[in-house]
């Protein structure tokens, strides 16, 4: 089983959802999850992630680890080419490198173009920016790419980030 996490940032609150699915083709989540976090850190330049972690942290409480082969973040494994963590990269390391973690990002970084593949979907000519840990990325890649959908993004991510935006 897969696990997709995004967090959305509101007024007061941060809302953070993941979506369980048992194969790259699936377009229908197998469960949906759901927190409300208030006391969201203040976003700092540079650490993104120290907002955005504990938001993911609170959604996989929720969840059995033992029943997940990899978790997809909205995001970077890693920020440049030396290895310095990202988001990506931090939930790895506070889940004691047991879950393998695939970061897919709508950007990319000047300092990350070699932890990072470039995948196309459908007919898109902008690229999603692939990153893995615990995974080999090339086939963290080819998992993106095989995702149900005929868009740039994945039909199962397109929809976790309706629902994360959703009120």
């Amino acid at each position: 089983m897969y696990l997709a996490l995004d967090v959305h940032y509101k007024t007061n609150y941060a809302k953070s959802v993941g979506l369980t699915f048992l194969t790259k083709k699936d377009e229908i989540p197998q469960e949906r999850y759901v927190a409300i976090i208030k006391d969201v850190a203040p976003y700092q330049p540079g650490e993104f992630y120290k907002r955005e972690l504990p938001c993911l942290l609170e959604i996989i409480t929720k969840i059995d680890l033992d029943q997940i082969d990899a978790i997809l973040v909205d995001g970077h494994v890693y920020v440049d080419n030396d290895g310095h963590y990202g988001l990506g990269g931090y939930l790895y390391e506070a889940l004691q490198n047991k879950v393998p973690i695939i970061g897919v990002a709508k950007r990319g970084f000047y300092a990350n173009s070699k932890t990072v593949k470039e995948v196309f979907r459908g007919q898109s000519k902008n690229p999603l920016h692939i990153s893995a840990i615990g995974i080999d990325l090339k086939s963290a890649a080819q998992f993106i790419h095989d995702m149900h959908g005929n868009h740039r993004h994945p039909t199962l991510l397109k929809a976790l980030d309706t629902i994360t935006k959703s009120e």
